[in-house]
């Protein structure tokens, strides 16, 4: 391992535990040693927005572009920038996140990364960093993505929604986190916490949530409270659905029905 592969670990690992200063520090001496280093500039940029040193970071990404002329992230990154200088921003979380390096851990069944979709404002998108908590919370026809301070981020897709709100309504609990962030896209990493009496022998996330409604379920009443039946079928939601409460059961059949153009739901 030569100097620079070794500054690098040490850069990554100081970001990973949000010892960004120390991140800093290396990246400046990857960067004196290879002054063509992208990587080093990107982490240099990153590095300076999360103690926002908006000054600092948009030097690191114009660096980046003369470097590399077009470079997304770069790009991405100065309109955010742009959106944290403007007047009356909101001021970025007090509190570090520091990234648990077991916090994406995959667990079959138990945990579902989604892109959401309907996202929000730039301005609220802007402050998101990387392991920090959201929240799921129901919204008419959709499970909606919010911050802790219920800013609108943005909303999971219909048929992880759907899913979401009946094992919710059933009495499961799940934790979300920002798992990849730009002004673009949003990528969140959900773990289910617990799970429903209700629901106990179906998994909160098959391999496949959007079912063939033709199949017939083999294994119903297995009572495996780790979900032999992963693939949950549509008419097994529908007779869970109907145990629930009535204004779960009538979401459900909301869901049922033909899709329709729902403008005046979608945040602004």
């Amino acid at each position: 391992m030569n100097d620079v592969d070794f500054l690098e670990q040490n850069a990554v690992d100081a970001a990973i535990n949000a010892h960004w200063q120390i991140a800093i520090d290396y990246n400046k001496k990857i960067s004196r040693l290879d002054k063509k280093n992208l990587g080093a500039q990107l982490r240099l940029g990153y590095a300076y927005i999360q103690l926002h040193k908006l000054k600092e970071a948009k030097t690191a990404y114009k660096k980046v572009l003369r470097l590399q002329k077009g470079n997304q992230i770069a790009e991405e990154n100065l309109e955010r920038i742009k959106i944290l200088e403007l007047r009356g921003a909101k001021k970025p979380p007090k509190k570090d996140v520091k990234l648990d390096p077991n916090l994406f851990l995959e667990l079959p069944g138990k945990t579902k990364s989604s892109t959401l979709v309907n996202l929000g404002q730039k301005n609220t998108l802007a402050h998101l960093v990387i392991g920090q908590e959201i929240f799921v919370k129901p919204k008419k026809r959709r499970m909606e993505i919010r911050t802790e301070g219920n800013d609108y981020v943005g909303a999971l897709p219909d048929d992880l929604s759907k899913r979401l709100f009946l094992f919710m309504k059933a009495g499961s609990q799940y934790m979300a986190f920002i798992k990849d962030v730009s002004l673009s896209r949003i990528v969140v990493f959900i773990r289910e916490e617990k799970r429903g009496k209700k629901v106990q022998r179906y998994s909160s996330f098959p391999r496949n949530i959007q079912v063939d409604m033709a199949k017939v379920s083999t294994q119903e009443g297995s009572g495996d409270e780790e979900g032999q039946d992963e693939d949950v079928l549509e008419s097994d939601l529908e007779k869970l659905a109907e145990t629930l409460s009535s204004d779960e059961k009538d979401l459900n059949l909301m869901y049922q029905a033909e899709s329709r153009t729902d403008d005046e739901d979608q945040e602004e």
